[in-house]
């Protein structure tokens, strides 16, 4: 699906071509081609958007609350209208199999989810103390509100962000990667179709240049930010010149913790796909580390090399196939350095894979074998840095006690993966464990209904739920004298 056109900028309801930046080359993970020709935004055009923010969040705020709760569910409908394209788009991004077209789907939830407080959001009236005052507390809009996603996961920030962002009342200068832009633009356009004020919603790709000054800008009231560690760094220290409050949802190194007790035929096919094959292990709730019970190991690895072995690997576009390449040649040489060191430290035994896949038509893309290390030790690097690639390391455990402190032994807390049939233990071990998100028996399934987010160095804020929503408020109180 080559695009014949240099794709533009959404600022307001023009799409902008010819920017103060280089262009960007999209290269397609699946064949190793250019396939598109991407604008970017740098200064200059963040300002524009920021000023088209500005101009429709008034508009938007004017409108009463039945209007934007009805505007959001429309635009929820002609989402819904256009799953497919977006999850081509998607899959055009950044290679991830067309097969997990929830991204897409999950905007269309979290905007109706959200649509429904637009109306209900309540303030509070409290008694003051020694007084008979009427005292308010309100919850308000930032106004414009920056929200920064990474390639791997542009339709999940754009909607756990855009409708709780919206339903709040703030307008949104959205930047995704410019490595995988696809999939946002096109949604940008979706909520100008749909009838949301031009500049409600702009989309701008950009680099890390484009990013700064969306970051430092004066008119920015808040920003959201989804990333790495390392980067989250950069964007607190740039957001300091303005005092301007960041939320960050950052990587992980997540626990997959599997009890003898366990069903261990599902806990494989999870496993495998919350590890190394769901998205080629490049996702911030990857379950790179597979906590086995000793006197089930060798039953668990069987199981799970089978479930590996079987996965279809191939063109992403497919519907059958279940395992697709990572984002680029240089992260591709990247990973494979990362198993190569590991091997040649001894830090656990490969299993299976840490080969780049040469065979036929994948030999043009950025393909590696799903790659499992066995019996390693949990303070070797390959178990405490992120490699973002389908890449797992299996790691014996004793009894429950030991589980929960290999499992903490991470600078990392985003999500954490317990498998038992002993309701007890699913109680115990997940308030033991130190992660934002704990899922007992299934793999990571977000919902707009429920807070996402991270403990420790995976981030401070949520996504989802009520948490989600008030992320995009601030709090006002208001006191009338009544003396």
């Amino acid at each position: 699906m080559p695009f014949d056109r240099v794709i533009g900028l959404l600022v307001g309801s023009d799409r902008i071509t010819s920017t103060s930046v280089d262009r960007h080359s999209h290269i397609y993970p699946g064949t190793g081609e250019c396939n598109a020709t991407v604008a970017l935004a740098g200064a200059k055009e963040m300002d524009l958007a920021v000023s088209a923010g500005k101009e429709a969040q008034r508009q938007w705020a004017a409108l009463t609350v039945d209007q934007r709760r009805d505007a959001l569910i429309d635009l929820a409908d002609v989402v819904h209208e256009h799953l497919g394209e977006l999850a081509e788009l998607n899959t055009h991004d950044y290679g991830v199999p067309i097969s997990y077209a929830g991204n897409a789907i999950m905007v269309e939830q979290f905007l109706r989810h959200f649509a429904g407080y637009v109306d209900k959001l309540h303030g509070l009236s409290t008694p003051v103390s020694g007084s008979p005052d009427l005292n308010f507390i309100e919850r308000e809009p930032y106004g414009v509100v920056g929200v920064i996603a990474p390639w791997n996961g542009s339709l999940v920030v754009a909607a756990s962000c855009l409708a709780p962002a919206l339903a709040a009342g703030n307008a949104v200068v959205f930047k995704p990667s410019e490595v995988a832009p696809l999939a946002a633009l096109r949604l940008g356009e979706l909520c100008i179709e749909a009838g949301l004020p031009p500049g409600l919603v702009n989309v701008l790709p950009a680099a890390a240049d484009g990013g700064d000054a969306l970051v430092r800008h004066p008119g920015i009231g808040k920003i959201h930010f989804t990333g790495g560690d390392q980067t989250a760094r950069a964007v607190l220290k740039a957001a300091a010149d303005n005092l301007t409050p960041v939320v960050t949802e950052l990587g992980g190194k997540s626990a997959n913790l599997i009890f003898a007790d366990a069903d261990l035929d599902a806990a494989a096919v999870r496993s495998a796909h919350q590890g190394p094959l769901m998205q080629s292990g490049q996702s911030c709730a990857c379950a790179s580390r597979i906590l086995v019970q000793d006197t089930v190991y060798d039953a668990f690895v069987e199981r799970f090399l089978g479930v590996i072995d079987a996965a279809r690997i191939g063109d992403p576009l497919e519907p059958a196939t279940a395992f697709g390449p990572v984002i680029s040649e240089a992260a591709l040489t990247r990973i494979l350095s990362v198993v190569d060191q590991a091997v040649g430290d001894r830090a656990g035994e490969l299993l299976t894979g840490g080969q780049r896949i040469t065979v036929g038509a994948l030999a043009r893309g950025y393909y590696i074998e799903p790659t499992v290390l066995g019996n390693v030790d949990n303070g070797s690097t390959l178990t405490q840095t992120e490699t973002f690639g389908p890449v797992v390391s299996l790691i014996r455990f004793s009894d429950e006690a030991e589980a929960v402190r290999i499992a903490n032994d991470t600078r990392y807390g985003l999500n954490a993966f317990v498998h038992t049939r002993d309701l007890n233990r699913a109680h115990t071990v997940a308030r033991q464990l130190e992660s934002g998100s704990v899922w007992i028996n299934q793999g990571s399934r977000i919902s707009p209904q429920g807070p996402y987010g991270g403990y420790k160095h995976s981030g401070a804020g949520r996504t989802g739920g009520l948490e989600g929503l008030q992320e995009f408020q601030q709090v006002k109180n208001i006191r009338i004298g009544l003396g």
